[in-house]
């Protein structure tokens, strides 16, 4: 098993353009004092869009580290990926997110069931957790209501990592981990207990997951709902992992791992209480934030860069149902709030920089501008050369963006 670094930074770098600035935020972080691990994360959904594929992605990394002197570890993440997906990142990826979506919920074999309650009778009961104030009273009933909504995504976590070990010579010189979001509802204490139980028969290495929340995490902009609530069940989740650790045997660099986590400005601080009050490690994924940043500079750039951004806009606009639809459960979007194509066309570059930068003090921030445009990338790969030469040409203040965004905006607020 590759040990996983405790700090550990999800980046997106949808064109491969970004790496060296992406790369330099985690150097000035270092400078600081943190060392956080960074790591590319690209899914098959992304390459797919972009006609791009995983060995770009490492590529482009591999010459940042270079170019940069980065003295510390990196990763290469498989995101999201499943038995018909995982092929092509196998070779490039040294770190894994086992999607099983499409298996939660779905009934588990009664016999399998039966037989994870005989093997914990010590989840039925009266359990205490250090650090959850009461007991969890867990019955049988909710046991089995667990086991068979999850049991089934966990043997197929364990398909798809037999499958990726075998692939790999039988090397497990990986980081995998397991996403358990894909629900209707958090997962309370007692059930993340049971999953993790689950995850632990199977004999899977997991070193990160990634549980349900409550609220929304829509693409881009800041967290919608309790941020008490998501505060309880954050610190309840790292008590519930201390104690599995302990409980079945499962890897002591097991963290949280928080999904679409750019630009949920509003959470990071109860999340930096957490882990810094138990000393957690935390992988948090972020990826488009970085394109968005790749628009707002050509914005700032202004002249052919702006009219540029501008033509991604209306482009976005006129295919906004197609570009929306397969993110429609993560973004939020009141089209009356969407300025016309023609309105934009009239904006300066400060008219579009304001709109688009994710800065809720400025009234001028509009944050359904923001998610069309975080969908919109597909406008922009079908620019080809177009799009690409105009980041060369512009890389300079492109850089400033995105290095900015993520060490001011995320990595500071997070971990310094």
């Amino acid at each position: 098993m590759k040990t996983c670094p405790k700090f550990t930074f999800g980046v997106g770098d949808r064109f491969a353009h970004g790496a060296h600035a992406q790369l330099q935020a985690f150097i000035s972080a270092k400078e600081l004092g943190v060392d956080i691990c960074p790591t590319w994360n690209k899914s098959n959904r992304e390459h797919e869009i972009i006609g791009s594929e995983p060995q770009s992605t490492r590529d482009a990394a591999d010459k940042a580290v270079t170019d940069l002197g980065w003295p510390g570890e990196y990763l290469l993440d498989a995101d999201h990926i499943n038995l018909g997906t995982v092929d092509r990142f196998i070779a490039p990826c040294n770190f894994f997110t086992l999607d099983v979506a499409d298996d939660i919920g779905e009934a588990a074999d009664p016999a399998d069931i039966e037989n994870f309650i005989h093997k914990h009778p010590e989840l039925i009961g009266s359990v205490t957790v250090k650090g959850i104030k009461a007991p969890l009273e867990i019955s049988r009933e909710l046991v089995e209501q667990t086991a068979n909504q999850f049991l089934k995504a966990t043997q197929k976590a364990k398909a798809i990592y037999d499958y990726i070990l075998a692939a790999k010579g039988g090397s497990d010189d990986f980081v995998t981990e397991v996403s358990m979001d894909e629900t209707d509802k958090p997962q309370v204490p007692a059930e993340m207990l049971i999953i993790l139980a689950a995850i632990a028969d199977q004999g899977i290495p997991i070193q990160t997951i990634a549980p349900k929340f409550t609220g929304r995490f829509n693409k881009g902009v800041d967290y919608v709902g309790d941020v008490g609530q998501f505060e309880q069940e954050f610190n309840d989740d790292l008590a519930i992992l201390s104690h599995a650790i302990k409980a079945y045997g499962l890897p002591e660099t097991l963290k949280l791992s928080v999904h679409s986590g750019s630009d949920k400005f509003s959470i990071y601080e109860p999340i930096k209480k957490a882990i810094t009050r138990t000393g957690a490690g935390l992988h948090i994924k972020t990826a488009g934030t970085n394109w968005l940043e790749e628009v707002i500079g050509l914005a700032t750039a202004g002249g052919d860069a702006l009219e540029l951004a501008k033509e991604i806009y209306a482009k976005a606009l006129d295919k906004k149902e197609a570009l929306c639809e397969p993110y429609a459960t993560v973004i939020d979007i009141d089209q009356s709030q969407l300025p016309s194509a023609d309105e934009v066309n009239g904006w300066t570059s400060e008219q579009y920089v304001s709109a688009l930068t994710h800065d809720q003090g400025n009234p001028n921030y509009n944050a359904n501008v923001r998610q069309l445009l975080h969908v919109g990338f597909k406008i922009a790969a079908q620019m080809g050369d177009r799009y690409l030469d105009a980041l060369k040409e512009n890389d300079e203040v492109i850089s400033e963006c995105v290095t900015h965004n993520l060490l001011e905006r995320h990595i500071k607020p997070l971990f310094v």
